[in-house]
């Protein structure tokens, strides 16, 4: 029998339910992509994403052969929501995760052999499971009776009551993979972020961190966690950040990615090895002109994800001189269930879900230097707009961005753009395809976007994201404004109709440049920060700040003044649209309204909306179309491109009858 047909028969139990297919304005998603240890099958949660829909897309569960033929499919909860795909060692089973969020339970689900087994329940949340080594046990992240969805991004829970005194705990959780009693491992006053099995099945190494779980991620240390005992030991205590910690093989060394990081799933750093006995972790990469993205033990080193300027690379690592050799680099943005690319055991194949400005999102396998698309939903999909990397020069930097057009400009024409400066600071704009929303809306309606990634942002090695260090709206907005000064030397952009956009990071950036030059002419602030000594006592999140301003806001107020927009709140005059979700943790919503008042009392053009029970995204399918809407009507109204179309889809936020500007604030409103 051929090892195809063995994968069908061992498959043909499968549940199969079906898989809506993509629909002429829908998108074709994958998310949670995982790969069998042979690196002959694939699994991941499949949805359709479309332009008018009402509600969040429930996804399905797909697995498929190396070749992208469908073998099964499984769905056994319609209202429920599936993460955390992960095959067994020995590939015969996949586990997953099944969020219920209306009855706020989450079960740990086992497919093996054709049958789809429960094999434990939290009432709370769950995510991140993993197979030890043998594949007879697994473990799981789960927070018992949690009161927000996990991650400060998330929606806060209401501030009433007396605040700060019960904490959701993260914790590993073990059960046998046959089914039974869920035990709960690490210690009850500790919240673990990161996490994975040691090689002898006997622990886990972790990141973890006391007290509150969205604030603490910075601030967290790697430690050893017993699986008998639950006991916790400190192998290091870095002051940088660190993410995705592994061990070798042989159970001595830990490797990990380290550095400057300001939110919570955006890695970016160098390579570092510790020892698993405890002691100082080494940057094995300290010269590396790059950002870490993920990375994984594999036989003869470490295999890396990266970013590379525009580029996105797969590196295989020397743990012990650090020396990089790139087996794969490409101008697209990657994704996998755990890290940036999944790998067989071998670390021979790798998959992916691959996505360029101008390609849709497609599955991807194989080896590293033939890797090959293996599913085609989106194959109906065109090319949208042009796309085109952008370097410049500014303060000795090089700097990188994107560029993106309309198709086939018009001759003698020029035309408005959007600058849209990404969160983060340490963050980076990459390749999207853009099917819907705001952004292709731009584009489609005769608008350049530049999306620039200045000092701060990764992709150009550690020196270049601390760069804004003690000096964020400083050197970063000097590389943004020569980065619009390269475009309009090479595109026919109109220097009189630039707008800029940012939310979180971008939304501080674009109140910074509103009260810092007045070389755009409308602006969209999201989730922005006004004042920083304010923000600092109001964020669910401020122990991000200290590595940006060397200290707290209470042992160095002055630069905290110094860096806020607030305070140049005079030289403001330029039409400003806000948005903010009301229960924003990372930003929250008094940072909009205390900026929206200064612009207020300016006479400048000022418009505010707060969406009801959104965090620090606007997920609500409503409310994102009013995003949409009043976010173009804002660009519409001030920089007034020659191919607005009439109708609804124009409609001007912040205008009253006669066309005027006017001032409001909105607490409520998402119509």
């Amino acid at each position: 029998m051929s090892r195809i047909s063995i994968l069908a028969a061992a498959l043909a139990g499968f549940s199969l339910t079906s898989v809506a297919s993509a629909s002429p304005r829908g998108l074709h998603q994958y998310q949670s992509l995982a790969l069998a240890g042979s690196g002959e099958r694939l699994a991941a949660v499949e949805s359709v994403e479309t332009a008018d829909e009402t509600n969040l897309p429930h996804g399905r569960i797909v697995v498929r052969d190396e070749g992208g033929r469908v073998l099964s499919r499984v769905d056994p909860c319609v209202g429920c929501q599936y993460a955390g795909l992960i095959f067994s060692p020995n590939g015969d089973a996949l586990a997953f995760v099944a969020s219920n969020p209306k009855t706020a339970t989450a079960a740990l689900d086992v497919w093996r052999n054709g049958t789809l087994k429960t094999v434990a329940v939290v009432h709370g949340l769950a995510q991140t499971p993993r197979w030890s080594p043998g594949g007879d046990v697994i473990a799981v992240l789960v927070t018992l009776g949690a009161h927000k969805q996990l991650g400060p991004s998330q929606a806060g829970t209401p501030l009433t009551g007396e605040i700060g005194t019960v904490q959701d705990e993260q914790r590993i959780a073990v059960v046998s993979a046959s089914g039974g009693s869920l035990r709960l491992v690490s210690p009850a006053d500790t919240w673990v972020y990161e996490y994975d099995w040691t090689p002898d099945r006997r622990g886990f190494v972790a990141t973890v961190a006391k007290g509150d779980g969205d604030d603490n991620w910075w601030v967290a240390k790697l430690a050893a966690v017993d699986l008998a005992s639950g006991s916790l030991r400190v192998i290091a205590a870095p002051s940088y950040q660190m993410n995705a910690p592994h061990v070798s093989a042989d159970g001595r060394t830990v490797a990990l990615i380290g550095g400057l990081m300001s939110d919570f799933g955006q890695v970016g750093g160098d390579l570092y090895t510790v020892p698993m006995s405890g002691g100082t972790p080494l940057d094995i990469t300290p010269a590396f002109k790059g950002s870490f993205s993920g990375l994984a033990w594999r036989a003869g080193g470490l295999i890396a994800t990266a970013q590379h300027g525009a580029d996105t690379q797969v590196d295989a690592v020397d743990p012990v001189t650090g020396a990089v050799r790139t087996l794969f680099s490409g101008a697209l943005s990657i994704t996998a269930g755990d890290g940036r690319v999944a790998l067989s055991d071998n670390g021979l194949i790798g998959a992916w879900v691959g996505q360029t400005f101008v390609t849709p999102p497609q599955v991807q396998i194989g080896p590293f230097d033939a890797m090959r698309a293996v599913t085609h939903d989106n194959d109906r999909l065109e090319a949208a707009f042009e796309a085109q990397s952008v370097t410049w020069s500014s303060d000795g930097f090089t700097v990188q961005g994107w560029l993106l057009a309309p198709q086939h400009p018009a001759p003698r024409r020029t035309y408005p753009m959007v600058t849209v400066i990404h969160g983060g600071p340490s963050a980076a704009s990459e390749p999207e395809y853009l099917a819907f929303g705001h952004m292709r809306d731009l584009i489609d309606r005769g608008y350049f976007v530049f999306e620039p990634n200045p000092r701060g942002s990764f992709g150009q090695g550690e020196a270049f994201t601390r760069a804004n260090v003690r000096d964020l709206g400083g050197g970063d907005l000097r590389d943004i404004l020569a980065g619009v000064d390269a475009v309009e030397k090479i595109a026919p952009v109109d220097d009189r109709r630039l707008g800029v956009f940012g939310h979180s990071y971008g939304g501080f950036m674009t109140m910074w440049a509103v009260t810092h030059t007045d070389r755009f002419h409308a602006a969209v602030a999201g989730a922005g920060l006004s004042n920083w000594v304010s923000y600092y006592g109001e964020n669910g999140i401020d122990k991000w700040m200290i590595p940006f301003f060397g200290a707290s806001a209470y042992d160095d107020p002055g630069i905290y003044d110094k860096l806020s927009p607030i305070r140049y709140i005079k030289n403001a005059k330029t039409p400003t649209f806000m948005y903010v979700g009301e229960r924003d943790v990372e930003c929250p919503a008094p940072q909009s309204i205390e900026f929206w008042h200064g612009l207020q009392a300016m006479g400048a053009p000022v418009s505010l909306v707060i969406y009801p029970g959104e965090g620090h995204g606007i997920r609500q399918p409503a409310h994102k179309h009013d995003l949409d809407r009043r976010l173009i009507g804002w660009f519409d109204q001030y920089l007034a491109p020659s191919t607005v179309q009439s109708g609804a889809h124009a409609r001007r936020p912040g205008a009253t009858a006669n066309g005027t500007a006017h001032q409001d604030i909105e607490l409520d409103h998402a119509s």
